[in-house]
């Protein structure tokens, strides 16, 4: 015999019951952040920089060096 708990659907709370439960998960969240100090901003800052600069170094010599080689291939 099919068990009658399966066939029926599990009934949703209303939006509102919802949308209150996500913002509560939200404040929960972010009781848990934790601020870093200003020596650890300042590091991560200066990792951040360096590393978006060494991408720009990176992306500038492939793009010289394709650009040179079109010109060369192509005249």
């Amino acid at each position: 015999m099919a068990d009658s708990s399966k066939d029926q659907k599990a009934v949703k709370p209303n939006v509102f019951v919802r949308i209150g439960l996500f913002i509560k998960q939200i404040i929960d969240e972010l009781r848990k952040v934790v601020t870093p100090t200003r020596k650890q901003l300042f590091f991560w800052s200066l990792a951040v920089f360096i590393f978006v600069f060494l991408m720009m170094a990176l992306v500038m010599g492939l793009d010289g060096l394709f650009g040179d080689l079109v010109i060369r291939i192509f005249g």
